[in-house]
């Protein structure tokens, strides 16, 4: 059985990246990262589901054991993708996904180089605009913060080694795309060097 592969999909909000990695992960062939933090949980949300929340004192301890493949900190609170779960799934043969932000893929990325990581965008900065609007969810502050929050996402754009463009009603064919990366990924010599080893048998 091979390895899975850990995979980082960042990307603007109103890229479409919930609904993607839940196509991904419906597949059977994804696990979906649940990230521990120190914030409180929003109404519906799930310890251990959406995240596992523990308070700082743990967090810390966790920090300094080790613990953590990446974590960060945003408005004051820290978020991090425990170690142990993350190996477990990998030496599953599942595909490990990170739904995380530019800092932390680039950690994954020191840390796990054979990592993968993905930028999921929407076609335009216009349209990215329009899909954050018709939410009708977010204040007008909130919507201009996060507009301006990806351009310096964007920013991040030549560290990623892929990009899938998320087109308007395309969440199947941007899943799609990642699930091609995912077996060409696989693919390369260098994850398969037992192929040459057992040529010859």
């Amino acid at each position: 059985m091979s390895r899975g592969l850990l995979i980082v999909v960042s990307g603007p909000a109103g890229s479409g990246k919930g609904t993607v990695n839940s196509q991904l992960v419906a597949t059977g062939d994804f696990v979906f990262s649940v990230s521990a933090t120190t914030r409180a949980p929003r109404p519906g949300e799930v310890n251990g589901v959406n995240y596992h929340f523990i308070d700082r004192e743990e967090f810390q301890r966790r920090i300094d054991d080790n613990g953590f493949l990446e974590y960060t900190t945003y408005c004051d609170n820290f978020y991090g993708t425990p170690l142990k779960e993350a190996l477990a799934v990998l030496d599953s043969g599942k595909n490990l996904i990170l739904e995380i932000e530019c800092d932390g893929a680039k950690n994954v990325k020191r840390i796990f180089p054979d990592a993968v990581l993905i930028m999921l965008i929407p076609p335009t900065f216009s349209i990215q605009e329009e899909r954050l609007r018709g939410r009708a969810t977010e204040t007008e502050e909130v919507i201009r913060a996060r507009l301006e929050k990806s351009k310096v996402e964007m920013g991040c754009f030549e560290h990623y080694d892929y990009v899938v463009i998320n087109q308007d009603e395309g969440a199947k064919k941007a899943a799609l795309d990642i699930i091609n990366i995912t077996k060409s990924e696989k693919k390369r010599t260098s994850r398969r060097l037992e192929v040459k080893e057992h040529f010859y048998e």
